[in-house]
């Protein structure tokens, strides 16, 4: 018996006061997975994350859901300050009672809400045990900001990372991949197995490290001209960039937003019709056209890999005249077909598309091969042209 109750105080005595307070924790209430509570439990992990992030003792980090403060106390020992913004009520009162009473208390800011409606006070890190629901959000949220933090160490699920990270001919290769590599510099730092959190995720988790690009770096190209062009070259990336541009729909976005660009700089328009060419006005439910809105309205062209929650946040990126276009759809199919001339206009706009595209030596490449450095000769070959997407 001697034995036993000396084996329980050694037990107690190595344990660390991290895994004590989160096995408390996890007996006072139930986890919501549904907006990503999986908490990290390995301190050693913890320990990693906080390493990789070079904190300065003037750092003031944003931790991005603190959960019970794992990653919290250990920022808290590196860092100036914690701004801690957490959606849960009751893991804001978890975090903020784990520090009470202790020198870090004054230390930690919680801001209760949803980070991403969230106007954010300066920071200079972001450390983050990511909610995968908000993966792409957060990621350009951070990026969008007129001081973005030098440097963001980010968990996401390990596909989502892996996406960010992906190179031109890649399989995961996709607009995600382009917005994200053309603003930040981004590396992959490690793989975290899903036996690390309580309660574990269904898929395994990565972390990444975020450097938004400044200064000279910075690109100098409009964020949602950029990102309004990649939406239709990622449409199907696989597919040949004339055929991405040929299609109806993409067609006419275009020639909507070349005519407000000639309104705005009094470019004259020859209107009238091109003599026996038509244009077919078929709408279909599951048609071809109904799938090429789909994907010009889609988060990366290639599909959502965090499920619906993020669908509406990635509207949000949509550039306002492809929002405009959306809510004059009709909400039910036409099931009559008809014709209606093609205007000169759509055939000038049709010939400036196809014109750029041999220009740049793209209209035979796939989204899927291109890097950044093509996508520019792209946007500035339309923009010379007339042709923008904001």
């Amino acid at each position: 018996m001697g034995k036993l109750k000396g084996g329980k105080r050694n037990s107690a005595a190595t344990s660390s006061p991290y895994e004590k307070a989160a096995k408390q924790t996890n007996n006072v209430f139930k986890f919501n997975t549904n907006v990503g509570q999986h908490i990290l439990k390995n301190p050693g992990v913890a320990e990693a994350i906080v390493q990789k992030a070079d904190l300065k003792p003037s750092d003031v980090v944003l931790e991005v859901g603190p959960g019970t403060g794992n990653l919290t106390v250990r920022i808290l020992e590196k860092a100036r300050k914690v701004i801690a913004v957490e959606l849960d009520p009751r893991m804001a009162a978890e975090v903020t009672k784990r520090v009470q009473g202790t020198p870090m208390q004054k230390r930690l800011d919680v801001l209760l809400g949803d980070v991403i409606k969230t106007e954010l006070p300066p920071f200079d890190v972001c450390i983050s045990n990511t909610p995968y629901q908000i993966s792409s959000p957060l990621v350009f949220k951070l990026l969008s900001l007129p001081n973005p933090p030098r440097t963001s160490i980010l968990m996401f699920q390990r596909e989502f990372a892996l996406r960010l990270t992906a190179r031109p001919g890649d399989a995961l290769y996709c607009r995600l991949s382009v917005n994200a590599q053309f603003w930040a510099r981004i590396t992959h730092i490690m793989k975290v197995g899903k036996n690390n959190f309580k309660p574990p995720p269904q898929v395994e988790s990565s972390v990444v490290r975020i450097e938004p690009k400044t200064g000279s770096d910075r690109p100098g190209v409009s964020w949602e001209e950029w990102d309004g062009m990649l939406r239709v070259c990622f449409v199907r990336k696989n597919r040949l960039m004339r055929a991405s541009w040929s299609g109806k729909e993409v067609l006419a976005l275009v020639e909507r937003n070349y005519r407000v660009w000639c309104a705005m700089n009094d470019v004259p328009l020859e209107e009238g019709v091109v003599d026996g060419e038509d244009e077919d006005m078929d709408i279909e439910d599951s048609g071809p056209a109904q799938e090429e809105w789909d994907g010009i309205m889609d988060v990366d062209g290639d599909g959502d890999i965090n499920g619906g929650a993020d669908d509406a946040a990635d509207d949000d990126d949509a550039p306002s005249f492809f929002k405009e276009l959306a809510a004059q759809s009709p909400a039910a199919p036409q099931k009559t077909k008809s014709k209606r001339p093609k205007t000169r206009v759509a055939a000038l706009v049709r010939s400036k598309i196809m014109r750029v595209l041999e220009e740049t030596e793209l209209a035979d490449r796939r989204a899927a091969k291109c890097d950044e450095n093509d996508f520019l000769r792209l946007l500035a070959g339309f923009n010379a042209e007339g042709l923008h997407f904001a």
